[in-house]
């Protein structure tokens, strides 16, 4: 069972390479909101849809003072080669020891074609300026992530 970190919830700091090799810092990020979305594996059908979507709105997070960071176990190279295949224009994390995962609460047990196994549960967090978690979004499906977080946004 996982217990991923609500609304009120210090967001943990981290320190992670990006696609590019460079290391990126949740506190280098203070002062503006940051949307931390954790995704299963890049490539793959779901996280793909998830990724373009979230490109495709890049520009009115922008606008709303939101940075975007897609986290998922993946290594530099496999983010590297999603972010070119799919022209993403937002920073991808790899978490590949999962740490930052368990820190958010959000690695564990899941179940897919009757196999069990751990990994990461596709949840985002929307991180306020000061670091801290202002929303959790929990209920959405891959082809409307970026309206949910939109929709909430300007709510």
């Amino acid at each position: 069972m996982i217990k991923p970190l609500q609304a009120g919830d210090t967001a943990p700091d981290f320190s992670l390479p990006d696609q590019n090799g460079d290391t990126v810092k949740l506190s280098d990020l203070r002062g503006k909101k940051v949307l931390v979305y954790f995704y299963p594996k890049a490539s793959t059908p779901g996280c793909t849809v998830q990724a373009c979507s979230l490109r495709d709105t890049q520009a009115e997070l922008e606008a709303l003072n939101v940075v975007t960071l897609g986290i998922s176990p993946d290594p530099q190279k496999r983010l590297k080669n999603f972010e070119t295949k799919q022209s993403l224009n937002f920073t991808l994390l790899g978490d590949e020891d999962h740490a930052v995962c368990e820190a958010f609460g959000i690695w564990g047990q899941k179940k897919f074609m009757g196999k069990v196994y751990d990994g990461v549960h596709r949840l985002s967090f929307l991180i306020n300026e000061e670091g801290v978690v202002e929303h959790l979004f929990d209920k959405f499906k891959t082809k409307d992530h970026h309206e949910v977080v939109l929709d909430y946004l300007k709510g």
